[in-house]
């Protein structure tokens, strides 16, 4: 075969890759109209808004931007007033008069017909997670497919639970959306209200039976029709389809999704990988590969010029560096082994009616978790009357096999709480275990302790928490500290996705500076004294413990400064509260409240660990020269300013 070295290549015509990912601009799309109005400019119509605890009072509100329809209907005065005691999502919003279906709290207000009545109620569980809805804009009702998933299930549900809450029964419909172009699997996961383990299932057509719509179909053909959830006969039936499906590559092309890899990306800004995989044989997957590794010293280039000199490689290997250091360290089995022990103790905080959290054992049967769980709830150093607290154990296996057991408090005392500090330590009473299996006759004990291995706040490594995010499951995640001095790179990188959209990023500045993110930066009254990290263990996870690669208790998992549409359900970075802290200001209060049983009982438990020997001797020692100087008890604040001291 002749050698082609010395021939010109010819020249081809080939696209560049930006055009695999265009997205038509505004003088490009055309702008639609819906009712004679143009959502880009006037948009008005009116909704009829009544609230179950009102009798017969309806109130009007005249809609005048495109917005969720909870936020139409917060934007009456009266929302406050009637449903203060409910969190967004524990909300039902019914749609018309008779009992017929109800929509999501993110449903667009677009999607509803103007005149339209709405009636407003709340459930003491939560109804939906909202998920996936960060600052994307309300679109015109042609965007839309709106259709009906019935509350009845079709084939092989009629044991499981495909709700989170059971309460959407009382209704016949479940009324969905989906921007075209979303799978049916997308829709439901993104809806809230249905639970996160509906993988595998289709539907069916209530009007044609016979008509079955697998969860990977588009919605885009669905408006107004009204489906039943059917799921797999069995495991093993699921098993061997996903076996069928991964079969003889020849099968496997002949029934995959063709649509062009280029649709696929625009409509979900999914990755080049995965739109590949999913174009099938309607995509030339070598040019698409040829196109990123020519342009890919442009892309190189870009990137290298948002960092100058050799930052973009320091930072790159910084990067490295850390995510080595958590492999190294959490992937040894003594130390997963570790901490799946000490995670016996880690329990879900429920704030009947209010709110869901974390805690975990601190000593014998005292629990710590954070304060603002009980926000509203506490009078003096008491819980108010009414107000009901139970913790969740073993809350860790999957439905239908999930067994936990749970225990009421002691009593309505608060032992030791701090709102700047924000804990809480609170009291259960073993003998009020409980299981959610009503067979069950052994009784658990209370886990053991983690106050035994508290130790300092470290400035820099590697981190895990353990609890339970959007009061679910419990879950660990693994992360590593951000220092100080790279809180302001680090929360730069987290938005950096949005540096394309001003709007976006605009808004997520002014949010979290509302919320006061320049206190742990550089320079910040509490940059010291909190540390910082980024984890997905958010909501529902506050009062979590958060341990070093050693398995020593350091953190309190308190917050993170957040924004997302139309909960603040993301976070730009999470912190927590050192326990060394909270354990010096915990051993003040008991002394100040003259808590010496208590005291005592302390003092035995922190025996060998001279970390904790070290702040209770110093507290208890300054307590006692304080009071005989003045004779009169001392303020557990004004103890922890006389005499600060390095923890970290």
């Amino acid at each position: 075969m002749p050698s082609k070295k010395n021939n010109p290549p010819k020249k081809q015509k080939t696209r560049d890759i930006a055009s695999f990912f265009s997205i038509p601009t505004r003088s490009q799309a055309r702008v639609k109209e819906e009712n004679g109005v143009d959502l880009m400019g006037e948009h008005l119509h009116r909704i009829t808004v009544k609230f179950n605890t009102t009798g017969s009072t309806k109130y009007t509100i005249d809609c005048d931007h495109p917005r969720t329809v909870l936020e139409v209907i917060k934007s009456t005065e009266n929302y406050e007033k009637k449903m203060k005691k409910y969190s967004d999502e524990n909300i039902v919003i019914h749609l018309g008069k008779a009992r017929e279906s109800i929509v999501a709290t993110h449903f667009p207000c677009t999607c509803i017909k103007s005149g339209e009545s709405l009636i407003i109620s709340g459930e003491p569980e939560k109804v939906e997670v909202t998920q996936d809805q960060f600052y994307k804009p309300i679109q015109i009702r042609d965007k839309y497919s709106v259709f009906y998933i019935d509350t009845v299930g079709g084939k092989y549900t009629k044991q499981k639970k495909l709700f989170r809450n059971n309460a959407v029964k009382e209704f016949k419909y479940l009324c969905v959306y989906g921007e075209k172009g979303l799978t049916v699997k997308e829709a439901l996961k993104r809806d809230g209200r249905f639970i996160d383990e509906l993988d595998n299932f289709t539907l069916t057509d209530n009007a044609d039976p016979d008509s079955i719509t697998e969860c990977t179909q588009k919605v885009d053909n669905l408006h107004k029709k009204q489906f039943k959830i059917c799921l797999p006969r069995n495991k093993r039936a699921s098993s061997e389809r996903r076996q069928d499906n991964s079969g003889a590559s020849n099968i496997s092309l002949q029934k995959c999704d063709t649509t062009p890899v280029v649709d696929v990306v625009q409509q979900r800004g999914i990755s080049v990988r995965a739109a590949v995989e999913k174009g099938g044989n309607n995509v030339d997957n070598k040019e698409i590969y040829e196109i990123l590794r020519r342009q890919f010293p442009d892309l190189k280039q870009c990137m290298e010029s948002r960092f100058p000199d050799d930052s973009y490689q320091k930072a790159l290997n910084l990067r490295k560096e850390n995510f080595g250091k958590i492999q190294q360290s959490f992937s040894e089995v003594h130390r997963v082994r570790k901490l799946l022990k000490l995670g016996e103790s880690v329990c879900k905080v429920v704030v009947k009616n209010v709110c869901e959290g974390t805690g975990f054992v601190l000593f014998d049967n005292f629990i710590l978790t954070n304060a603002h769980l009980f926000k509203g709830c506490v009078e003096g150093q008491k819980l108010k009357e009414g107000i009901d607290v139970y913790f969740l154990f073993n809350y860790e296996d999957p439905e239908p096999h999930i067994n936990y057991y749970y225990f009421e408090l002691a009593h309505r005392n608060i032992y030791g709480t701090d709102i700047g500090l924000d804990y809480a330590v609170l009291e259960l009473n073993p003998e009020s275990q409980k299981s959610n299996h009503s067979t069950q006759t052994k009784k658990m004990k209370v886990p053991p302790g983690l106050l035994k291995v508290f130790g300092p706040m470290p400035r820099d490594g590697e981190a895990c928490i353990i609890g339970h995010p959007a009061g679910g499951l419990k879950k660990m995640d693994p992360t590593f500290i951000i220092e100080k001095e790279k809180r302001v790179q680090a929360v730069h990188d987290h938005l950096h996705p949005y540096k394309d959209s001003i709007v976006t990023l605009l808004s997520i500045s002014h949010l979290i500076k509302e919320q006061g993110i320049e206190n742990i930066m550089m320079g910040g009254k509490t940059a010291d004294k909190v540390v910082t990290y980024d984890t997905f263990m958010y909501h529902g996870s506050s009062g979590s413990p958060v341990f070093d690669a050693h398995g020593r208790v350091f953190g309190l998992h308190t917050a993170g400064y957040a924004y997302g549409f139309p909960n603040p359900n993301k976070s730009v970075i999470e912190f927590a509260q050192p326990l060394l802290t909270i354990f010096k200001h915990f051993v003040s209060t008991l002394k100040g409240s003259g808590k010496d049983e208590l005291l005592e009982r302390v003092n035995k438990e922190v025996k060998g660990n001279s970390d904790l020997e070290k702040v209770f001797k110093s507290m208890v020692e300054l307590k006692e020269s304080r009071q005989i100087l003045e004779d009169e008890p001392a303020d557990p604040e004004e103890l922890l300013d006389i005499e600060p001291m390095d923890i970290d």
